[in-house]
């Protein structure tokens, strides 16, 4: 008897090795954007308006705060898209929309002439990029055969890490000239160029990806809205241990990348420090890049979790060294541990967020994967104001807080990862 081919297995011939480039290329862009924004042209652009002693203060509550904006648009743009019966597919539409308006609001980063004009547009710009990326980011558990989302996820790191590594060198070294005092040409050229590469990966993603067609027939009435947003996390309680696991290991990463630059300034005192910065961000992508597509690979082989709890523990061991370091190659060493740490739990995490998604809800519970890891990014914004109090009572003091931070988080984050049982997609509701 002759087995009828299903689904599955039809998708599984028909996904090619180009496929995983094209649902991931917009990854890309959106990572160069959002690591540039944050760790070189937003500290540079609001030393012009604020007060040098509370600089990290106010750097802290603009990115929270975009942060917040993010926790709230993802999952409620994810489950409008999940709902969405459109000829062009579910996710397009929505990455056609932000995308595009991203592109119209960016330039007001430039334009702006007082920190509450970059605090409007940095928000604007916010509700735009994650309207986009909560449809893009469906792709993988939609598209991709189970056996090989671990593969795919480590494509997607891969190339997130190479648009964040690639762009924020580009943009360090265009500000460092505008921070010398080189003039506003040089900060046009780097937005001129991150606007460049979300156009062109933009373009890619929505010409080359075939969406297949909604599973939701319903529509999205109010009560069916609230029904789809709803998860009960006591009964799912092994999606909830993942969530809170997954924003403790997001909060390391993202303050040393906000306050990197403050941090070489004020604790290190090395020469040129937008350089520097520029150059540790480099040598931390380029461990990202070597380690995140082989995590991926390995995770569909020995599982997700043991990979993010060794991760956790590196990234802890990354930091301890972060703390010693005072000369250039110590730090391109401590940064190349954390790197090496992201890199592999970036691609392992995600692979076990897409396994644990349920069919039709792609969109809502990776929006929610999401939201957690923004929680973790906001809150690792809110050092910011923490660095500055613990300065003023001992210069130097407030970095040393935010490390112990960074440390805690990790090693807490790798063991909540343990309560995670169910590795399996969840029932729908």
């Amino acid at each position: 008897m002759i087995r009828q081919k299903t689904s599955s297995d039809r998708g599984e011939k028909q996904f090619g090795s180009i496929d995983y480039f094209k649902i991931t290329i917009l990854g890309f862009a959106l990572t160069a954007l959002w690591s540039s924004l944050g760790s070189i042209l937003l500290p540079i652009r609001i030393l012009a308006y604020v007060p040098e002693s509370q600089k990290n203060t106010y750097l802290g509550l603009l990115t929270f705060t975009g942060l917040v904006v993010a926790i709230i648009v993802q999952p409620i743009a994810g489950t409008f898209s999940d709902c969405t019966n459109s000829h062009w597919g579910r996710r397009r539409p929505y990455i056609l929309l932000g995308m595009l308006f991203s592109l119209i609001i960016l330039p007001g980063i430039g334009l702006a002439s007082t920190y509450v004009a970059i605090f409007i547009v940095y928000c604007l710009l916010q509700i735009c990029s994650n309207t986009a990326q909560a449809s893009y980011q469906a792709f993988i558990p939609e598209l991709v055969p189970k056996n090989k989302r671990g593969l795919a996820s480590g494509v997607k790191s891969l190339l997130e890490v190479l648009g964040g590594v690639a762009l924020v060198r580009v943009t360090a070294y265009l500000m460092g000239r505008y921070f010398a005092g080189g003039g506003e040409f040089w900060m046009w050229v780097a937005l001129g160029t991150l606007m460049a590469v979300i156009l062109i990966a933009t373009i890619i993603t929505l010409v080359t990806v075939k969406e297949p067609p909604s599973t939701c027939a319903s529509g999205l009435s109010r009560s069916v809205f609230r029904q789809r947003f709803r998860i009960d996390l006591k009964v799912h309680r092994d999606f909830g241990w993942f969530l809170a696991a997954r924003g403790l290991l997001g909060i390391p990463g993202v303050a040393l990348q906000i306050y990197a630059l403050y941090y070489l300034t004020d604790v290190v005192g090395i020469p040129n420090p937008a350089l520097v910065a520029g150059d540790l961000l480099v040598v931390v992508g380029i461990c990202l890049l070597l380690t995140a597509y082989p995590a991926g690979r390995l995770s569909d082989r020995i599982g997700r979790k043991p990979i993010v709890m060794a991760s956790g523990m590196l990234g802890a061991l990354g930091i301890v060294a972060l703390f010693f370091s005072r000369s250039y190659l110590q730090l391109m060493f401590s940064g190349a541990l954390l790197g090496i740490a992201n890199g592999a739990l970036l691609s392992a995490s995600w692979a076990l967020a897409t396994d644990m998604a349920v069919n039709g809800e792609e969109a809502k519970y990776l929006g929610l994967t999401n939201l957690a890891m923004a929680g973790g990014s906001a809150l690792a914004r809110l050092v910011g104001p923490v660095i500055d109090f613990f300065n003023g009572i001992s210069q130097g003091l407030g970095y040393q807080v935010m490390l112990l931070v960074c440390l805690i988080s990790f090693v807490t984050g790798a063991v909540l990862i343990v309560k995670v049982k169910r590795i399996k997609p969840l029932a729908g509701q």
